[in-house]
């Protein structure tokens, strides 16, 4: 049973019961998989999102979690109808905790054969682009290296890497400035498209300046760009249907509600039927970089570089 000692800082664990709390963790002997599940508690929000993601019974991570903080001798979540929230206590521990993980992690690479990877390895993709995009190589990486365990997270929130225990992430778009470290790793290409139906009903635009007349099916308040050569326009679309997903956007765009921008795997198939048609063709989208984001000084690199050379095998440019 692995187990690791767990000497937080003083200052750390603050509290009425602060003396009794340190000295209990002082001397506890934790057992790694009763942190690895905390951990997981704590950025699921719940006990049975956390016991999903680790392929477990929601019975197994209660007895886990109380394992732990019976070794502690403090509460480390507080239970919720709503789910599970950090004590002050196991705000603090969570802190080290995921470093714990990390560092066994780093320390088990390092004595395995090269090429071998092995270990936890948390992701976090868009769900916009990444069950069709980037799952693939997502399980091809795991085929590739039986020891690893790849929990990957679709969300299209912009995630805390650090704050939330991630490793890396996969964004797509035009990336921001930021103190993440960013590698780009090919694009996503798309068209503007419509149905037949509101071609017929409403017309279509040729240039950025007949497009913002159209209804624009958006998933936020996001802005567009269009290549005029090498010139980058932007536009602001605007519309009254949003959504978060592209299969949604698809939907409304093949029953006539406006302008989709979707890309090109997406509507490929609809293209080739009739069902959708490209527009304003003489000023097509700007491709979407793929980025591979990681916070500096990660001990994940032999992981994310593996995952690095493999989105630039499928979509490299």
């Amino acid at each position: 049973m692995a187990v690791y000692r767990v000497v937080p800082p003083p200052r750390e664990l603050s509290g009425k019961n602060q003396n009794a709390q340190l000295s209990s963790v002082r001397k506890s002997i934790l057992n790694i998989e009763d942190v690895e599940c905390f951990v997981e508690v704590a950025n699921a929000g719940g006990l049975s999102r956390a016991a999903q993601r680790l392929g477990v019974a929601k019975s197994v991570v209660s007895r886990r979690l109380l394992r732990l903080e019976t070794e502690l001798g403090v509460q480390l979540l507080a239970r919720t109808t709503r789910g599970a929230a950090l004590t002050e206590a196991g705000t603090a521990f969570r802190e080290y905790a995921v470093r714990i993980l990390a560092e066994i992690d780093a320390a088990r690479e390092t004595i395995l054969p090269g090429g071998d990877l092995r270990g936890r390895f948390r992701i976090a993709a868009p769900v916009s682009v990444g069950p069709t995009h980037f799952a693939p190589v997502l399980a091809d990486m795991a085929r590739r290296h039986p020891l690893l365990r790849i929990h990957t997270s679709y969300s299209d929130h912009t995630v805390d890497l650090i704050g939330e225990g991630y490793d890396c992430a996969i964004r797509a778009g035009h990336f921001p400035d930021s103190n993440l470290i960013a590698r780009r790793v090919g694009s996503i290409h798309g068209k503007l498209v419509a149905s037949p139906e509101y071609i017929k009903a409403h017309g279509a635009p040729e240039t950025p300046e007949d497009f913002l007349k159209h209804q624009s099916l958006m998933q936020g308040s996001e802005s567009w760009r269009f290549l005029d050569g090498e010139k980058t326009i932007t536009v602001h679309p605007q519309g009254s249907f949003k959504a978060d997903n592209p299969t949604a956007l698809l939907a409304a765009a093949l029953a006539g509600l406006g302008l989709g921008f979707l890309s090109d795997s997406v509507i490929s198939e609809h293209i080739l039927s009739g069902a959708l048609v490209p527009v304003m063709v003489r000023y097509p989208p700007k491709p979407s970089g793929i980025y591979v984001v990681r916070p500096p000084n990660q001990n994940s690199i032999r992981k994310i570089h593996a995952l690095t050379e493999m989105l630039i095998e499928r979509f490299g440019e």
